[in-house]
């Protein structure tokens, strides 16, 4: 998939709050500073559409674009921001968990995991969450340009394990860098089949 058109479609506080339009939708999610804004830019080729930041929990909305007029792409909030109030954190849980069950266009949450370090259990235990509701959802290792190889093949074979400790099978994975833009197309392509698919069953 080839994108040619992306526009910021605005920040919103609640999925009651959301686009009304019926256009299929992909949430990307994961740990605050996972690289999450990094990678939707590579994905899209633009420099700065997603704010990026050194600091993570940044985002704190639900953030929406339009992509190649047919598409939406759903930023959402890092969640495990230590630095945040108890009572804030709260909040961004409620109302990022809210959206993921009650937003009937989204086809998939995309789960970033970050492939430079050791399985972190605030990410199993989502994703365990995800399965619990029903939620469709895929796994996307990112900074894979940063660890080593052997490092890197070790932490996803590590979070793989851990995460079979609960599931019978892995969900699809792609490993990606936003650096060097390793994976994106492959995303891409996963969406624009899955999006063949919803037109057509119109």
């Amino acid at each position: 998939m080839t994108v040619n058109k992306i526009s910021f479609v605005g920040s919103f506080p609640r999925v009651t709050k959301c686009p009304k339009k019926e256009d299929p939708e992909y949430a990307f999610i994961g740990r605050s500073n996972v690289g999450k804004s990094s990678l939707i830019n590579a994905m899209v080729d633009r420099s700065n559409l997603a704010h990026t930041s050194g600091k993570p929990g940044k985002t704190q909305l639900l953030n929406f674009y339009k992509v190649n007029d047919s598409w939406m792409i759903c930023d959402l909030p890092g969640y495990g921001y230590a630095k945040l109030s108890k009572k804030h954190r709260a909040s961004l849980e409620k109302m990022v968990r809210s959206y993921l069950e009650r937003r009937i266009q989204l086809q998939c949450a995309f789960v970033l995991i970050d492939s430079n370090i050791p399985p972190q259990q605030i990410d199993l235990e989502f994703i365990n969450w995800l399965g619990a509701n029903g939620i469709p959802f895929v796994i996307v290792f990112t900074k894979a340009d940063k660890p080593k190889k052997k490092k890197l093949e070790a932490n996803i074979e590590a979070f793989q394990a851990a995460m079979l400790e609960n599931w019978a099978e892995m969900p699809q994975q792609f490993i990606t860098s936003s650096q060097e833009k390793t994976g994106t197309e492959e995303i891409l392509s996963f969406i624009e089949d899955i999006n063949t698919q919803f037109f057509e069953s119109l």
